[in-house]
């Protein structure tokens, strides 16, 4: 052993010598870009010596002590890497070129891991995060337009709930989720939470081979996101703060107090009835001489301010050596709310204010040349603050409190009110009624091991998993209200009002509120791909498990909701490629949970997938050579959807109500009934085959690069076929006993299938490089399978139509006049009058009932989005201009709001209703936009209808960005590398043929918090 130590000791002594003793010179030299603009803290290192270099100064200068024959590698992030033989050279002045990334090259995400696009037979779309641009919280509101395979919609803009709802490919089920799996560095999270910076990679897996390794879980498609990692060399700080100032897209405008007087009467008398209002009244409402008994008051603009500000500051730190690298972030938004405030009030806030505190830290150790540990832990932390009004009543009460109802308060400093709950003024709910937090907490840890096995075999690896995740919500909303009132409409002898309580005095009361859960998962995979010649051939094998644990505060009595969800699986994936001509892969899934009855627990989800680079073909690389890429491909597959309404479908539970009681004990009589008791009856009936939905999906797609890069795309023709979708069997018999608790089952089904594609053009124009783009998403489903009762007319069926189809009335515009009315088939829903709407009788009967009602229109969400911008970039200035749309939606007004007078005198009238609706005498056009007013509802015009019905298509200037990046050197000069200064605007314009609110919200009432338009100035360094 000692002489094997002294033999060691001889040979470390005799290498260092040899090296002490090989001549060494002192290299200095300057790095820059193809600008001529230095670059600091670019790394020199030499090369098979790991650990050993510098870094450039401030002017981009170096110098370096090396033996004379040694090689220098130049590198810099975002440049490709240079070699340079010293060679007795003892100067070396390098310029740096931007790295250029070809279409062969680029690297697409998948479940599997990372592949050459050029190598992806699947559907799946690579987003580019720098054009995912918002100023909100949540990357989501960004999605639509810009990620060609989704569909999404923005529904509300009140800060910590403007998050856009999306589909990958559209809705292809009625009953299970419809929403897509979500996967954050391999583990399933939020989407709405990821703070956009800390974004590396971002994929959509949408066809069945990308996401037939989910199984029982992969067929609403896959987002998978990747965070940032550090990487060798100098730190490296990123920061970047944003100031947006934010006001309303379109918010719904109102008559003035007079106006709605005189349409007011005009409703009563063109129904023959007297006047409720004289003319001296109307003057009074004019004239606001008795602001408590003839008030004139407008909401809107009583509770909203014009606008409010947005900020939000980021900072990220990354770097590290050969053995360690880490990226550090740290993020903070604050999104203030629209609604005034009591200025009088200092102890608490009652605005729709929203804040998020985001960090992530990941850090990568090389524990040896093979062994590689991941640790990542990340979380989020937001607080979202709200009147003590809930937004549903406060949103009720702004479009429906009419401007005359009540003032905001009597003199005698008694609040006002019309009614009870939604019924109370605006100003009172958004201010005086307390206020509300919700505070959301979440911790996540991953552990990854990736083992290289290459010593055993070359393209062999080992990644292990772990993620222990932690969510926390708590609510305590504080709510209190003193009495409030309601004038007579008259006053005594004294001159004094006549108040009626409506509503009693309540003293601040707190409702807390504290639900949670604990996630964990453990994932193992087996990785193999090794290059043979021409013959490319990868595998992977991989199993998971989670579980999800429900950590609430006493959430409910039902037991079962304290038990674990777990879900298990084995996957794999065999890939072959020739030549990158030729492509097979398949794809499996083997995947179970234990919601469902032994026996079914698990199911085996197979997909394949082939594609033919044209491109590589030996005559048209000779004939064709501005052919860069044509990839066709093909997939097929099976996969799963497993989300259920119920828990343990498979369990018969059971539940007493009144209602199905009984009597028992004695002879009923009229002074003793007996005990009573209540009955037993099913709450979930045993249904013991229930299982996941099934999705059959084919894809073609084509995949071109075209003129060296100039010309990129894809397209993609899908279509799927949903079956055994979960729902209720509602058309039972009542002789099975089993009354509304019918069971449920997988007896649905669905037909979906559409296209989506993006095309990009890059072109240097001079010194300007312009880049063109567009991408369109279309999808169209149909019901194949719907348990529903027989019935004689087809179009009364879903079965045939789609989902969320609308139905109604068709509308043939407006009687005329009496003879019209007699001439025409018997309406059934009240008495008409000329100026009243006139229905088709579609089944020919000679009345217009039920039985008329027909699918109308388009589907209340979006079966069309688009999206098409430009981007320049000229010396230090950029500028990037994007549109986006979507069409094939229709949705219904209805409600208060949108039907004038329909409730009284609860409800106002939009400024869209006045001078466009029938007026006998002034305005008797049969196509008029509103029919003849009436009050307190008219049965027969307040329908569902075409004549209601609206076009929810839309096309808007999403998003406009100017830009200018400071001179290398100037920045230089205050020690910075980089410094970018920028304009955005977010919904600047929109066009649309509904204009009385964002046509986005698909909302009928208009009764939401409204979208928002922003103005935003923001600041990048980089050092």
């Amino acid at each position: 052993m000692k002489k094997l130590f002294f033999l060691f000791l001889l040979v470390v002594g005799y290498t260092t010598a040899s090296y002490a003793q090989e001549q060494q010179i002192e290299v200095t030299g300057i790095v820059t870009d193809g600008n001529n603009e230095p670059l600091i803290g670019a790394n020199v290192t030499v090369k098979n010596m790991p650990g050993f270099g510098v870094m450039t100064d401030m002017d981009g200068r170096y110098k370096i002590k090396v033996p004379e024959y040694s090689t220098l590698i130049f590198s810099y992030i975002g440049f490709e890497k240079l070699e340079k033989l010293v060679k007795g050279n003892k100067v070396i002045n390098v310029v740096m070129q931007e790295d250029k990334t070809t279409s062969l090259d680029e690297v697409t995400i998948t479940g599997t891991g990372a592949q050459k696009k050029i190598t992806v037979t699947g559907a799946v779309t690579t987003v580019d995060v720098s054009q995912l641009r918002t100023p909100s919280a949540s990357i989501t509101n960004a999605l639509a337009g810009n990620v060609p395979g989704i569909l999404a919609r923005q529904v509300s803009g009140q800060p910590g709930e403007n998050i856009s709802e999306f589909w990958i490919r559209g809705i292809s089920t009625f009953g299970a989720g419809s929403s897509a799996l979500v996967l954050v560095d391999g583990f399933e999270r939020s989407l709405n939470e990821v703070n956009v910076e800390d974004i590396q990679d971002f994929s959509v897996l949408k066809d069945a081979s990308a996401t037939a390794i989910y199984g029982s879980r992969g067929a609403n498609g896959v987002v998978l996101i990747t965070t940032k990692r550090g990487k060798e060399g100098k730190t490296r700080v990123n920061a970047k703060v944003e100031t947006s100032y934010s006001t309303r897209t379109k918010t719904p405008e109102f008559v003035d107090g007079v106006r709605y007087v005189q349409m007011v009467n005009e409703a009563f008398t063109t129904r023959s009835k007297p006047a409720p209002y004289t003319d001296s009244d109307v003057e009074l409402f004019r004239s606001g001489l008795d602001p408590e008994l003839f008030p004139n008051v407008d909401w809107m603009d009583m509770i909203l301010k014009k606008g409010a500000p947005i900020y939000r500051a980021t900072v990220d730190l990354s770097g590290g050596g050969t053995t360690a690298r880490y990226f550090v972030s740290a993020s903070y938004v604050d999104e203030g709310g629209m609604y005034k405030t009591d200025k009088g009030l200092k102890e608490y806030d009652t605005n729709a204010n929203y804040r998020r505190w985001n960090y992530r830290m990941n850090v990568d150790l090389d524990l040896t040349k093979t062994t590689l540990l991941k640790v990542g832990v990340s979380g989020s932390l937001d607080k979202q603050n709200q009147p003590g009004g809930t937004a549903s009543q406060v949103w009720i009460s702004a479009l429906s409190y009419n401007p005359i109802a009540t003032p905001v308060q009597y003199k005698n400093g008694r609040w006002a009110a019309q009614g009870t709950n939604n019924q109370i003024n605006p100003w009172f709910l958004v201010t005086q009624m307390g206020y509300a937090e919700n505070w959301n907490n979440k911790i996540q840890t991953t552990v990854n091991l990736e083992q290289d096995f290459k010593f055993i075999t070359e393209g062999l690896k080992f990644i292990g998993r772990f993620g222990y995740d932690t969510n926390t919500y708590n609510s305590n909303a504080h709510r209190k209200w003193p009495d409030m009132w309601r004038a007579q409409n008259q006053r005594n002898g004294l001159g004094q009002l006549e108040l009626k309580k409506v509503v009693d005095e309540q003293l601040m009361t707190l409702s807390p509120t504290s639900t949670g859960n604990r996630k964990e998962y453990l994932e193992a995979e087996l990785h193999y791909n090794r290059t043979f010649g021409d013959h490319m051939v990868g595998g992977v094998l991989k199993y998971t498990q989670d579980k999800t644990v429900n950590t609430s505060e006493n959430p409910t009595k039902d037991a079962i909701m304290g038990i674990e969800n777990r879900h298990q699986g084995l996957a794999g994936r065999f890939t072959y490629g020739w030549k990158y001509r030729y492509f097979f892969d398949f794809n499996f899934g083997y995947n179970g949970s234990e919601n469902f009855a032994t026996g079914h627990q698990f199911g085996f989800f197979p997909a394949y997938s082939v594609a033919w680079n044209i491109a590589e073909e030996s005559f048209i690389k000779k004939n064709l050579k501005w052919m860069n890429m044509f990839k066709v491909r093909y997939s097929y597959g099976k996969v799963g959807n497993d989300f259920l309404t119920k828990r343990f479908p498979y369990l018969s539970t059971y539940k007493t109500e009144d209602k199905y009681g009984y009597y028992f004990g004695d002879v009923r009589t009229s002074t003793f009934s007996g005990a009573f008791y209540p009955g037993l009856t099913y709450s979930n009936f045993a249904s013991n085959d229930i299982s996941w939905e099934i999705a059959k999906k084919h894809d073609v797609g084509l995949d071109f690069s075209l003129f060296n890069d100039k010309v990129t795309g894809t397209v993609d023709y899908f279509h799927e076929r949903r079956d055994g979708i979960y729902m209720q069997r509602t058309f039972l018999p009542y002789s099975t006993g089993l009354l509304e608790y019918s069971p449920f089952d997988n007896v649905g089904s669905v037909l979906s299938k559409g296209f989506d594609g993006n095309i990009a053009i890059n072109q240097k124009v001079g010194e300007v490089n312009l880049t063109f783009r567009g991408n369109m998403t279309y999808s169209k489903n149909e019901i194949k399978e719907y348990d529903e009762q027989y019935n004689h007319y087809d179009y009364k069926y879903r079965r045939g139509y789609r989902v969320d189809q609308l139905r109604g009335l068709i509308a043939e515009g407006l009687f005329s006049d009496y003879d019209e009315i007699r001439n025409s088939p018997q309406q059934t829903f009240g008495e008409v009058a000329p100026g009243d709407i006139k229905y088709k009788d579609v089944n020919g009967d000679g009345v217009i009932d039920g039985n008329d009602e027909v699918p109308i229109g388009a589907t209340t969400k979006p079966n069309l989005i688009y999206g098409f911008g430009l981007s320049a970039a000229w010396k230090g200035f950029d500028f990037n201009l994007h549109f986006q749309g979507a069409g094939k939606s229709s949705f219904s007004l209805y409600g208060s709001v949108a039907y004038p007078l329909s409730q009284g005198y609860w409800g106002n009238i939009l400024t869209d209703v006045d001078g466009n609706y029938w007026s006998l005498g002034t305005n008797e056009d049969p196509h008029a936009k509103y029919p003849r007013l009436s009050f307190n509802g008219n049965s027969n015009n307040f329908r569902t209808s075409t004549y209601w019905m609206r076009d929810g298509s839309y096309l808007r200037l999403k998003n406009l960005e100017v830009g200018y990046t400071l001179p290398t050197h100037w920045v230089n000069r205050v020690y910075l590398n980089k410094v970018r200064i920028y304009f955005m605007g977010t919904n600047l314009l929109t066009f649309s043929k509904f204009d009385l609110w964002d046509p986005e919200m698909g909302s009928g009432t208009g009764e939401k918090y409204p979208l928002s338009r922003t103005y935003t100035v923001g600041l990048t360094v980089n050092l």
